[in-house]
């Protein structure tokens, strides 16, 4: 038994760097082309208390976000179609959601099917989280208090979801809810990356609140490193 030990721990090295291999990396950015975005600006008079927490300065609606390198902030990019088919487990960590200045935050986020959100009121004023999904259950609960926080989940995939607080008509977030872990958001250099992919042929989309979506096919090869670019025109 003693001889055989090293065969069959070669074996099992053989097998765990084979696997490791067969996963590549899709990495990329989200282009924008056009005329340049004037900010929209946000007005908060409803609420004293949302003004107040910005000291004077002006806010700025996150619907479209052009970076400084030309590209757009707050794509979600996700893999379409292609994908093994098989039940992918759903992570154990919290996805943190938070309303800070009377503002969501992130913007724009995915999470997989059953995963929890923890939503969070770092606000002195009420806010009432609405979540408006089709293929899952609809939650709509208020947070009047600073520091209060909740659980909540999407039972089924689906892109996008909209949350809209019905206090302050301006917060509104969108969620991409995913039955796999394949998708990304893009930074503020446009930039996404979507590790671990297996090899296959892929179609790829990438959605934007205001320019709609973007698709490509393209195939990632094991241990390949694909780069995409999608371009987004303003109108």
């Amino acid at each position: 038994m003693t001889k055989l030990f090293p065969i069959f721990f070669g074996i099992f090295l053989l097998i765990a760097t084979t696997s490791g291999s067969m996963a590549g990396t899709l990495t990329g950015k989200v282009n924008f082309k056009g005329a340049k975005v004037v900010p929209v600006k946000i007005k908060m008079t409803a609420d004293k208390k949302c003004e107040k927490m910005h000291g004077g300065k002006d806010v700025y609606s996150d619907q479209v976000v052009v970076n400084s390198n030309n590209t757009l902030k707050n794509v979600f990019i996700y893999i379409k179609s292609g994908l093994p088919k098989k039940k992918y487990q759903t992570p154990k960590e919290k996805v943190r959601f938070d309303q800070n200045g009377c503002q969501y935050s992130p913007h724009v986020f995915g999470v997989m099917v059953d995963q929890k959100i923890e939503i969070r009121n770092d606000d002195e004023t009420l806010h009432n989280v609405h979540a408006l999904p089709k293929n899952s259950k609809q939650f709509n609960i208020a947070q009047p208090k600073k520091g209060m926080k909740m659980i909540q989940s999407f039972s089924k995939p689906e892109v996008m979801v909209k949350i809209k607080c019905e206090v302050h008509n301006w917060m509104a977030a969108y969620v991409g809810v995913m039955d796999n872990p394949y998708f990304a958001v893009s930074d503020d250099k446009g930039a996404f990356t979507i590790p671990d992919l297996p090899a296959g042929e892929y179609e790829v989309e990438a959605w934007h609140e205001k320019y709609g979506t973007k698709t490509m096919k393209l195939k990632v090869g094991a241990s390949d490193t694909k780069t995409a670019e999608f371009t987004f025109e303003g109108k």
